[in-house]
């Protein structure tokens, strides 16, 4: 993180242990990964989001480096808070993996936790494209594999502002 900016330094812990990101930070964070990508010198061709928890980190990312070639991948591995398949399946619809031949893709997610879902990807696109860099918000000690950027690291449950709130699929009005 930057030193001119301290408002975002310390995480804000609910009481339930868990990190709260809140939407302003997370559009702080987005510009501050961008901001690094660009001080990096890394030129990519397009952006990749992991569906569905990269795609607004991706979307904000990809709005603050000026890019409009984007793309989606989606996997699912978490199948509740704290629960996870026995391992990460790549779902319809797929990404056009054969428009990345000789590509740079900057591959997006909000967090690498195990790692396993960032690992899978990552190696599926390493297969056809030129490289692959990744970044995330957060990045847990746990992970098998390290994020190229990284916003913030912790040991966590995250509270992202897109998906605390459950689903609204559960709280139908009666008929």
């Amino acid at each position: 993180m930057t030193s001119d900016n301290t408002r975002f330094e310390s995480p804000t812990v609910n009481d339930e242990g868990r990190e709260v990101l809140s939407w302003e930070e997370f559009g702080f964070a987005a510009r501050e990964l961008a901001t690094n990508i660009v001080q990096d010198g890394y030129e990519f061709d397009v952006v990749v989001a992991i569906a569905r928890g990269g795609l607004i980190p991706a979307g904000a990312i990809s709005y603050a480096l000026g890019t409009k070639n984007c793309g989606s991948i989606n996997v699912e591995f978490y199948s509740d808070i704290e629960e996870t398949l026995a391992a990460p399946v790549v779902l319809p619809p797929f990404l056009d993996t054969g428009s990345l031949a000789g590509k740079r893709v900057l591959l997006v997610d909000d967090v690498a936790d195990s790692g396993r879902t960032l690992d899978l990807v990552v190696k599926l696109l390493r297969s056809h494209c030129e490289e692959v860099r990744s970044v995330t918000i957060y990045s847990k000690p746990g992970t098998i594999i390290q994020p190229n950027y990284v916003w913030r690291k912790t040991d966590r449950w995250i509270d992202f502002p897109w998906s605390d709130k459950g689903t609204v699929v559960h709280n139908k009005p009666a008929a």
